[in-house]
Order: C-alpha cells, then sequence, then structure tokens
C-alpha cells in the first residue's frame, strides 16, 4: 500500500481546524474515478460540514481499525497505517467488484458551552438527550461528550485489461451489505453503486448491532457550488428509504449518543456513522 505524505503545515492546519469542527461530518472521499483490478484506490478523510470539508489523513494513533473488503476477501489495513499524519492511502485492488473500506476512529473529546451542546443536539436529532439533561438538572452545564467515528465507502472495480490478473472473473456477492461490526452502523438494502440516478436507496442504521429507531439519517450531495441535504427518520426496523435524484457522489451520515459509563469527566458518548458512494449515470432531467 503506498502512503501520501503529509506536508507538516497541512497537518497542523487540519489540527487547528479540527478544534472547531470536531463535531461534524467525518466521510470518505468518494472515490470517483474508474478503476480495474490491478490498479489502486487512492483513499483520503475528510471533516466538515455540508459535504464541504478539510483533508484530515490517516494516523496510528486516530485509528482503531481500517479493513479492506472485496470478492477476494478481507484485508486488515491498520498496520500500515504510520504513526505520523499522511494525507492518503493508496490500496492495491485485486479483485473487479464492489470493494467496501471501513475505518473505525479512536475516541477523542470535547466539550461545549451548555447553549452550543443543545443547539448541537437539536440539529442532530438527539433531542432526548437534552430530555434527559434537563430532567437530571443538568441542562445549563456544559456539555462533556466522548466520540467515535465509524466510516464507510464503497466504490466499483471492473475487470483488468487481458492477462493474469483478470482472467477470473467475480463472483455474484453483496459487498455492500457487509455488515463490518462499527457500533452505530449505516448498511444499504439495494446496492447504491448500480442504481439509477432519481432511485431510492434503502439503508438500515444499526446500533451494538441491532435496528435503531427514531434516529436522523442525512444524505448529502454537492451540485454547482451547493449542497442538497435529504433528511429521514429510521423506522421500527431501523431503516429508510432515500430518492437521490443525482448521480455522482453521495454521502450519508447518522449520529447516536449514549450517558458514558466507566469514565471521568466524560457525560456522553456519541457514534458518528458515515457512508459514501458515487451514484452511476446520469442525474435525472439531464
Amino acid at each position: 500500500m503506498k502512503l501520501t505524505s503529509f506536508p507538516l503545515i497541512a497537518a497542523l492546519a487540519a489540527l487547528l481546524f479540527g478544534a472547531q469542527v470536531r463535531a461534524h461530518e467525518f466521510w470518505f472521499a468518494p472515490v470517483t474515478q474508474a478503476l480495474k483490478a490491478g490498479s489502486a484506490a487512492e483513499l483520503s478523510l475528510y471533516v466538515g460540514e455540508y459535504f464541504d470539508g478539510v483533508l484530515v489523513g490517516f494516523s496510528a494513533p486516530q485509528t482503531a481499525s481500517l479493513k479492506h473488503i472485496s470478492s477476494a476477501g478481507t484485508r486488515d489495513l491498520r498496520a500500515q497505517v504510520p504513526a505520523q499524519p499522511v494525507a492518503s492511502m493508496s490500496v492495491p485492488l485485486s479483485a473487479p467488484g464492489t470493494h467496501l473500506i471501513a475505518y473505525d476512529s479512536q475516541p477523542s473529546q470535547i466539550e461545549l458551552p451548555a447553549g452550543r451542546f443543545q443547539a448541537y443536539l437539536h440539529d442532530e436529532g438527539l433531542d432526548f438527550i437534552q430530555k434527559q439533561r434537563e430532567a437530571a438538572g443538568a441542562a445549563d452545564t456544559p456539555g462533556r461528550e466522548r466520540y467515535r467515528r465509524n466510516v464507510k465507502t464503497l466504490f466499483a472495480v471492473g475487470e483488468a485489461p487481458a492477462g493474469p490478473v483478470g482472467q477470473a472473473a467475480a463472483a455474484p456477492e453483496k459487498i455492500y451489505a457487509v455488515r463490518v461490526g462499527h457500533r452505530l452502523e449505516l448498511v444499504p438494502l439495494n446496492d447504491p453503486l448500480r442504481m439509477p440516478a432519481g432511485g431510492a436507496l434503502g439503508l438500515e442504521l444499526l446500533f451494538d448491532g441491532k435496528p435503531l429507531e427514531g434516529a436522523l439519517i442525512k444524505a448529502w450531495h454537492r451540485r454547482s457550488g451547493q449542497t442538497l441535504m435529504i433528511r429521514a427518520i429510521s423506522s421500527k426496523q431501523g431503516q429508510v428509504s432515500l430518492d437521490l435524484p443525482y448521480a455522482g457522489a453521495w454521502m450519508v451520515s447518522a449520529v447516536h449518543m449514549v450517558p458514558a459509563t466507566g469514565v471521568k469527566d466524560i457525560d456522553w458518548d456519541s457514534l458518528w456513522a458515515n457512508l459514501s458512494f458515487v451514484v452511476p449515470g446520469r442525474s435525472v432531467g439531464r
């Protein structure tokens, strides 16, 4: 796996900017280039708002797990992440078909003033946490939170040119639906890499392996300098159906929060699930 070095100034900028956006989205940049078996995918991580962010890169201290799943099997990439930040990681692709990259971050902490914490809870569909704070007489206290990122991206790889690498065709597979075991996980119910623009994407949200009801799920798409956001609430089965009107890069996100246990000076644990992919073809109406 090839690593792309992270210039010091970029690393410092990411760290400084990260102090402002820790409670915002964190995602894999969707892989938009055409890939063939025998080539490599360039992976990068971003943090920001409204599907617009800054590069944060990879580093071992922040990486709890990093896996590459395809019809060729599952590869654990964690040991290949360097101690110092790198801008991107280049992952070799031996098999055609769907590829899934799953990243799990180490926990980080943040403390927000009461007003900002309440606004953040409302924006993320976590008003039930504010009600718990009010019931405990803690509504006016700072929000002390520990958060983790559970991030996935899907991309397609075509057949290799004629030769030894491309001789074997990929077996039928549903890599897009693999559950990687993230504590909060978005799992597609149909293949976003093969759905038409304007089609419906079914998703299931799992918390500790079980369907999560009543969670706010957002889908994001940037187009002509503007951001489209689609919102839905998960059903009793933890499911939503999202109509995605445009071809191109999409990101889906969800947040869940529970009381923190067994730690000092932390009141809440939050999990941030994210899934990125590219809807193929031409957009509806174009």
